[in-house]
């Protein structure tokens, strides 16, 4: 069996920590952009979250504390917004907000679309908590997602990306109404809106070739 390398180990722990601290924070009270935006003190509960981590995930654990060395370390960027803010996150190419209502029916993955807001990077912060608070308040889609400041070698555009998806591309009267949303938060300019089944397909737009399905 092939050995796993130490650091790409940690990079897959510290995602997962962070969904686990997520979900578990959330339980106990407020999401964790709620504690970082208002100034809380949460190392306590991280402290108390990453030991029940290390029970249930032992070698991811152990991987996170050998690369930051101490709950310090991983306690200090979260406090700072890392996981939050896209402009301060670093150890994620993506921060994601899922809509807080469960869905009364399975989600049919290739039937999912989202519509894609591409802003500058020093614009994201701002744009990203118009789309995270209206998912939050069931307001858009099922869920949505933003580009961090850390590189990612798969991305075709110098510029942030937010992506704010539906359950049903087929379903128009849906897709629309979260665009007419978008709108009212202020994203007024033209966009596009793509299913999932062409990004499963490896198919982006280039010159004189568009995969997107809806534009408004």
């Amino acid at each position: 069996m092939e050995e796993i390398d130490p650091g790409s180990l940690a990079d897959v722990a510290y995602g997962i920590f962070e969904v686990y601290l997520n979900r578990e924070l959330h339980a106990r009270g407020p999401y964790l952009f709620e504690l970082v935006e208002q100034g809380v003190d949460f190392e306590a509960d991280v402290r108390d979250i990453f030991g029940r981590f290390g029970e249930d995930y032992p070698e991811l654990a152990g991987a996170l504390l050998s690369r930051f060395g101490g709950i310090d370390a991983v306690y200090a960027p979260l406090s700072a917004g890392e996981g939050v803010l896209p402009s301060k996150t670093t150890r994620m190419y993506w921060i994601v907000q899922d809509a807080p209502e469960p869905l009364e029916r399975g989600l049919d993955d290739e039937q999912v679309g989202k519509w894609l807001i591409f802003v500058p990077a020093d614009e994201v912060d701002e744009a990203w908590r118009k789309v995270r608070d209206g998912t939050i308040r069931g307001r858009l889609g099922i869920s949505a997602k933003v580009s961090t400041a850390k590189p990612n070698p798969d991305s075709r555009d110098e510029r942030s990306v937010i992506y704010v998806y539906t359950r049903d591309w087929a379903d128009e009267a849906d897709v629309m109404r979260v665009r007419e949303r978008l709108r009212d938060l202020g994203f007024v300019d033209r966009i596009g809106y793509k299913r999932n089944i062409e990004t499963y397909r490896g198919e982006y737009s280039e010159e004189g070739r568009k995969v997107t399905y809806y534009s408004a």
